[in-house]
């Protein structure tokens, strides 16, 4: 694609309030009314009304530290059904299953796992967690059975 060949584009920018006259928008009052809080300054987003009255975010309470912006349960650890090909025939398949097998680590225990249907299953299963509907349906295909947890 070229410079020219862009498109043309005709919005026009915002006005500045309480700019002086040549802004566009009014000289004295800049288009914010006359007295009041709003004419004067920025309100925080947080304001409900008064000073008196906490609004919801302020009454949440706080959570400290790196992780206040993650998750609190985590996303889950997925594995596809060509993975479960290395656990031995007819083999219970829980968190404990794949970590004693070596498919997942020990400090993995206490996150949710899911498996997904990437692959093939060539062996029948017990299968004891969350699974995806192809995958499921891959491991019944397989002789397998989905146990809901």
């Amino acid at each position: 694609m070229t410079l020219e060949k862009l498109p043309k584009t005709t919005k026009s920018s915002k006005k500045r309030l309480g700019r002086g006259y040549g802004s566009g928008k009014g000289g004295h009052t800049a288009g914010r009314g006359q007295k009041g809080q709003k004419t004067r300054g920025k309100l925080p987003l947080y304001f409900e009304g008064s000073k008196m009255r906490k609004s919801l975010i302020r009454r949440l309470p706080m959570l400290r530290g790196k992780m206040r912006f993650k998750s609190v349960s985590g996303k889950p650890i997925i594995l596809n059904l060509k993975h479960l090909n290395l656990l031995p025939k007819g083999t219970l398949v829980d968190v404990d299953a794949l970590i004693k097998h070596g498919l997942l680590e020990a400090a993995a225990a206490r996150l949710p796992v899911k498996i997904l249907g990437d692959g093939e299953l060539t062996h029948p299963l017990t299968v004891a967690l969350e699974t995806s509907k192809s995958a499921a349906k891959k491991i019944e295909k397989a002789g397998g059975k989905v146990v809901a947890k």
